[in-house]
């Protein structure tokens, strides 16, 4: 046993992915128990509700970053950072719970970048 602790709110998407990630360790000759717990008091969650959101935001506004910095980059740069930043956007998705004001403008930053990429292919 490894000490540890993980928060994730309690959804039906990160419930399904824990009851298969446990099977599988069960199937692998381990042994996987998935415990769920409630915070104290609603300040406390809506506290790590804000930190998580904080998190994923300053990942999303890399990503903004990144679609800025390369719409005035070569060609095959814009290229290949599209592919990047598209990889990424998926990866910060599947741990956004509590979706900041920044995922859109890094959808569209990157759907600007797709349209750069198509415009010169």
């Amino acid at each position: 046993m490894v000490d540890g602790l993980v928060a994730l709110p309690l959804d039906a998407r990160t419930k399904e992915h824990l009851e298969w990630l446990g099977d599988e360790i069960v199937e692998a000759g381990g042994e996987a128990m998935v415990w769920t717990a409630r915070l104290g008091s609603v300040r406390q969650e809506r506290d790590l509700a804000t930190r998580m959101a904080a998190a994923v935001a300053a990942e999303y506004q890399a990503v903004i970053d990144g679609a800025t910095e390369a719409a005035i980059a070569s060609a095959p740069v814009r290229r290949r950072t599209l592919a990047r930043l598209r990889r990424e956007l998926r990866r910060i998705g599947q741990r956004d719970y509590f979706p900041p004001r920044e995922r859109e403008a890094a959808r569209a930053a990157v759907d600007a970048l797709a349209s750069a990429v198509e415009v010169v292919v």
